[in-house]
């Protein structure tokens, strides 16, 4: 087994226990585990080998000894025996808009519903209508869900799609009179790189008119729910957008309940019932009788607490709280810190401005210096430069430089590539003439694991790349990341200074969040840049600011943060 197919069983098992009903840190285990597995830049063989399964976050001694069951003899017992009480197909049924834990498992009980096939059956039958707390209104929205995932699937949509659909429809929605708070929430608010669907929240005290517009918005193909102060559709695209308006003086604990995510909310209820408080979208409400506490803020919230602010996109259960309660959450990179872009195209290659356009446009966003990397020579379908043409740009470089005068600083980079062999798309001698070197794979990326890792590590260990471009080469939803040994790739990096890129596109976000992590705990120095190919992609860099936060990282280790004069010093002490 590899690490997709032992951590989709336990996303498995970890639906089947929630339909059972097991207790939810049980669930949440074995969800982490699963996230923790998936992430995991080793073969999750080598890893048991190596006798540090226990290493991974999220994997105790119990779990790991669950991987090496399933890594020696191809299955779990464990899984076994839970399938005899639940059968596995029974998961399907929750990707169904309205059908959780415990109606997947009332639709079993008394219907024998195993699968999507027998649900569908079942509603056009008219056979949910009998069951308790549903009826034919129900069962026409369960019918309606069912059609719409036959539609248009269930797949998780690329943060870059869906976070301008949520600022289009929530500035349409800031309009409307009354309204005086709006947010986009879940998990585009913490900026997962996809997310299921989105979450909008309005601070209002009179929800009808945001309700009636927010469903009637050009956007929306379908209506699932609506009601006072909830609403639920379907978009063209298929993406489910959730309203929620409640009045201004709750806006604190509803921001915080609908930004997530699931584990930190679990965490933060256990410390307010150990404070003698249940806490909701609502406020928190004493145990004892007391007046309930509302809280305008999600600072007041957090304060109620005793916890410091956590940023949205830290909020992922991963230490964050606990360091809050010790007082050390780390201080994470911030976007106005970026005075600096190193990766980005012109009209030398693929790009759509020249040189001095791009410049202006890079300081038209604050940046201070930047690099031109246009690409090498072998990227044909980019229109890579030979060298003649590579020597040819430096001058244009120059030219550019003595323009913008001295506040303004061009380094003449490339984005070299790394063949198929392993070799570098330019001689050393070359690369010696550039003020920045970039290194990136965009071809043959399906060979095997070794040798794709060993092409990157070659790159780091030529003394000549500055830093590795969107290590992992993924396309989030259309190219999957190439087969690669990150934890010997971040050692490398480690060892020799070398820069690993956060590409901030939102099609891209490579580093992920999870390598991001292991960076800053090896002290790998990172750069966000936006491979911005016209000016437009400057408005990017947000993207990529919010993983490296959810990374964890900090401007002393993002290299767009220093000043141009450390930058090079770092880079003369490399070489």
């Amino acid at each position: 087994m590899n690490n997709r197919e032992v951590a989709h069983t336990f996303v498995t098992i970890a639906d089947m226990l929630a339909i059972r009903g097991d207790n939810i840190h049980r669930v949440l285990a074995y969800r982490r585990a699963a996230e923790a597995i998936q992430d995991l830049g080793q073969d999750i063989n080598q890893v048991s080998a190596a006798g540090k399964l226990t290493d991974i976050p999220g994997i105790g001694q119990t779990l790991a000894d669950k991987i090496n069951e399933m890594l020696t003899t191809g299955h779990l017992a464990f899984y076994d025996k839970l399938a005899q009480e639940i059968p596995p197909s029974l998961v399907e049924l929750l990707r169904v808009d309205g059908i959780g834990p415990k109606r997947a498992r009332q639709l079993y009980d008394t219907l024998g519903v195993t699968n999507l096939d027998e649900l569908a059956q079942a509603a056009r039958a008219g056979k949910l209508r009998e069951l308790p707390k549903m009826g034919a209104k129900s069962e026409a929205k369960l019918i309606k869900a069912i059609a719409e995932l036959e539609k248009h699937g269930d797949e998780r949509t690329p943060l870059g799609t869906a976070w301008p659909l949520a600022h289009e429809m929530l500035t349409a929605l800031a309009s409307i009179s009354g309204v005086t708070k709006t947010a986009v929430a879940g998990s585009a608010r913490r900026m997962r790189e996809t997310v299921h669907d989105i979450d909008l929240l309005i601070a209002a005290d009179d929800a009808a008119p945001v309700m009636d517009a927010f469903v009637n918005l050009p956007q929306v193909e379908s209506v699932s729910g609506q009601g006072p102060t909830k609403a639920s559709v379907t978009l063209v695209n298929g993406l489910q957008v959730d309203l929620r308006v409640l009045p201004a003086d709750r806006w604190g604990t509803l921001l915080l309940y609908f930004t997530g995510s699931k584990a930190h909310n679990v965490h933060l209820r256990e410390l307010a019932l150990k404070q003698g408080f249940s806490l909701n979208e609502y406020g928190f409400t004493p145990t004892d009788g007391r007046a309930e506490i509302l809280c305008a803020t999600e600072e007041e919230a957090y304060q109620t607490l005793g916890l410091p602010y956590i940023l949205p996109t830290l909020r992922e259960d991963r230490g964050e709280i606990e360091a809050a309660l010790a007082n050390n959450l780390p201080d994470v990179i911030r976007i106005e810190q970026i005075i600096s872009d190193l990766h980005m195209h012109t009209t030398w290659s693929d790009g759509k401005l020249s040189v001095l356009d791009m410049a202006r446009a890079a300081q038209e966003h604050g940046r201070q210096y930047i690099a031109i990397t246009d690409h090498s020579a072998s990227l044909g379908i980019a229109h890579g430069l030979t060298v003649e043409r590579l020597r040819q740009q430096a001058e244009e470089i120059h030219q550019a430089n003595e323009r913008l005068g001295p506040d303004f600083r061009i380094l003449h980079g490339t984005e070299v590539e790394i063949k198929a062999d392993g070799t570098l798309d330019y001689p050393d001698e070359v690369l010696a003439e550039l003020d920045f070197v970039i290194a990136a794979l965009h071809v043959s990326l399906k060979q095997p694991r070794e040798q794709m890792t060993q092409r990157i590590l070659n790159a780091i260990h030529n003394p000549h790349v500055d830093m590795i471009a969107h290590p992992t080469g993924r396309l989030i939803g259309e190219r999957p990341p190439a087969d690669l040994d990150m934890e010997a790739i971040l050692q490398a990096a480690a060892q020799t200074g070398t820069i690993l890129e956060l590409n901030a596109n939102p099609h891209r976000l490579d580093l992920k969040d999870i390598y991001v992590r292991r960076a800053m705990e090896l002290g790998v120095k990172i750069a966000i840049n936006t491979d911005a190919h016209n000016a437009d992609q400057f408005d990017l860099l947000h993207f990529g600011v919010g993983t490296a936060q959810r990374g964890w990282a900090t401007a002393v280790n993002v290299v767009n943060t220093w000043p141009l004069a450390q930058l090079l010093a770092w880079l003369r002490e490399k070489s």
